[in-house]
Formats: structure tokens, sequence, C-alpha cells
């Protein structure tokens, strides 16, 4: 099998296709290797698996568990690296007769980079990691600090990743009077304010051409977090993507769960306002000129087919099959697709209206 390359949308297909296979044992075998990861080695361990495979008992059970990681191992022979993004394999008996075994395998590069590296045989593939690739179309930059420490990370959907930890190495205070005094402040201020800029290099490495950075949210102690952002450390582009500064003490790995339930508020109101946005342009639209802004179905979908429109929009509650077959056709004409909720007051009324449209960037 020839491996697919993902978008998400393909990618939300591919799980729900994924969840309706079960295993009469623990026999479906899930593989994920991230990007980089030595091939050679997960061909090693599979092989490892082979030999401990013919300890299960039910006969079966063993064969299918064997076929299966023999097809996935034929598959990374074909390999001398990992895809760009890191690859997932699956394969098991999907046969809906027992006794009549039908050895499947699926290999995929899914949308977003693979961080976990898995092996499991189990009465179900595991999906988990695919899901969580599917949940957010936005990223969020996180930043916790004081002089001595610093752990940045982000928030993907409802996952936190922790990318780098970094200390400033400046030196606890001591009891010192007169000039030596003086000269341990002007020592310590040089290291942190070097470690601030240690810091917005890292940040900049990180986030300066991520796409889908939506915000950037700092925490840490009075006063080391305002000095950092007042100090304008970060490049212009990110600095204005600060939307929240909170107050705490903890700058580990923690720390960043922490600052996300700090900012619970300021990530609703960022989702709430893109969303209130994007609606108020189609109801603006619609107002002035209606032959432009088609809500029903079939006019919606005649407008993609052509070509003519600048952007779709599906309400979460619409029929999913319907708004998949848009969403497949704007994707194939290069139209850009924006989900919404019906949470707004904007989005209640776009629901009660159907729940899909779209503004045309031209007539037909």
């Amino acid at each position: 099998m020839v491996l697919q390359q993902m978008t998400k949308q393909e990618l939300e297909e591919f799980i729900l296709s994924m969840k309706e296979h079960r295993g009469r044992a623990t026999e479906l075998i899930s593989v994920y290797i991230p990007s980089g990861y030595d091939v050679n080695a997960v061909q090693r361990q599979l092989e490892a698996e082979k030999s401990t495979a013919k300890n299960i008992k039910s006969t079966s059970t063993r064969k299918n568990v064997s076929d299966s990681l023999d097809k996935i191992v034929r598959i990374l022979k074909d390999y001398k690296t990992t895809p760009k993004k890191g690859m997932v394999i699956f394969a098991g008996d999907v046969s809906p007769v027992e006794g009549q075994p039908d050895i499947q395998s699926w290999e995929i590069e899914p949308p977003e980079d693979v961080r976990v590296r898995l092996y499991r045989c189990d009465k179900e593939f595991v999906l988990e990691p695919l899901k969580g690739m599917t949940e957010a179309s936005e990223i969020y930059a996180l930043l916790v600090m004081d002089r001595k420490e610093a752990t940045i990370g982000r928030l993907v959907g409802k996952r936190i990743e922790t990318l780098q930890k970094m200390t400033s190495g400046v030196p606890s205070k001591v009891r010192a009077g007169g000039q030596s005094s003086q000269r341990f402040h002007r020592i310590t201020e040089g290291l942190t304010k070097e470690f601030y800029k240690r810091i917005a290099e890292e940040m900049k490495s990180l986030f300066y051409d991520e796409p889908k950075l939506s915000g950037i949210l700092i925490g840490g102690p009075i006063p080391t977090k305002n000095e950092f952002v007042e100090g304008e450390y970060l490049p212009t582009k990110l600095q204005q993507k600060v939307i929240g500064v909170k107050d705490q003490g903890d700058t580990s790995e923690s720390g960043l769960q922490e600052l996300v339930k700090l900012s619970t508020d300021t990530l609703a109101n960022q989702e709430i306002i893109y969303e209130k946005k994007i609606l108020e342009r189609f109801f603006n639209s619609l107002g002035k000129d209606p032959k432009m802004t088609p809500y029903k179905y079939e006019d919606v979908e005649k407008a993609l087919r052509y070509g003519a429109v600048d952007v779709l929009i599906i309400s979460k509650e619409f029929d999913k099959e319907k708004g998949n077959t848009l969403k497949t056709i704007a994707e194939q004409m290069g139209t850009n697709t924006e989900i919404v909720s019906g949470e707004t007051d904007e989005g209640k009324q776009f629901l009660n209206i159907g729940g899909i449209g779209a503004i045309q960037r031209f007539g037909i």
C-alpha cells in the first residue's frame, strides 16, 4: 500500500472509518513512528514482537498477529528514513467472518508531526494521537518564566506540549554591602537581560514562522514577566500576538498547565471574537447582496463547483455527511472552509437559517 499524505479533513474521515474495526482478541496493531526515528530500530522491535507472539495460546490470534507484524515489517523495508512528519501504520484482521481472516494494513503521514513513539496490539486501533491533530486549526504559544528558569510550550487544541526548558545561571541573592552589593546587582541585572534575550530568540525560532499561531500567553511572578513584555524583547510580530499576561509562580512544565487554566476566559474570547467576525461578514454580505451569499444546500454546492466561493461556512450542528461533501468540493477548488459553533448569538442565527452558507467572490 502506498503512503497516504493526509489533510486534516481526510484524517477526520480516516479516523471515523478506523473506529469501525474491532478485533476478536488483542490482534489489531498500531505503530506510531516520529519523524527522524530509526526505521531499522522499529523493524528490530517488531521482529522481536513476532517471537513474543508465538506464545499466544489461540492459534487464530497467534497467526493473525504474526501475519500483521509481517505486513508492517514489509512496509517498513521500503523506507530508509521516516517521512517528514513521521508515519502511522495499522494492520490487523478486519474480516467480518470468523475463521476467514482478512489482514489489511494502512500507512499514513498525518497533517501534523507525529510526536509519540508507540507500538500496541489491542482489540481496537489506537487513534487518540491522531484525534488530537484534528482538534485545532490554531496554536497558542505558552511561556512561563522568572529570572531563574523558563519553560516554553504550545497549546494545540486541548493538548499542551512542552517544547523547551531554559535556565539563566543568575546567582541567588546574597548579603553584601557597599560596592560589592552594587557590583553584584549590576552583574545579576546583566545576566537577567541576557536571559530575556535568549528566551526571545527561542520564541522567535519556535513561533515566528508558525502560520497557525493565534496568540501568545505569558505567565510568571511580578515583576519578571512584566519586565520581559514591557522591555519589548520579542520581535514586533510576536509582541503583537501577546494576548494574556498572568501572575503565577510555577515556571516548570506544570506551570504551562496552570497558565492555560488562568487564561481560559482569554482563550474563549479569542475563539468567540473570531467566529463573530466570520458570521458578521456573512450576514453583512447577505444583507447587501443575497445573490452572492447562498445558504441553501443546492445553491452552496453549485457555487462551490463553479469555483465562485471565497469562503464556505458550516455549523458544527449541520448534517455531517452533507457537510463533508461540501468540504471535499471546497478543498478541490481551493476554497477556505470555516466551521462555526452555535454558542454565539450569530452562531444560533446562522443555524436557524440552515447551518451552511457561502460568500462568493464572483457571480454565477
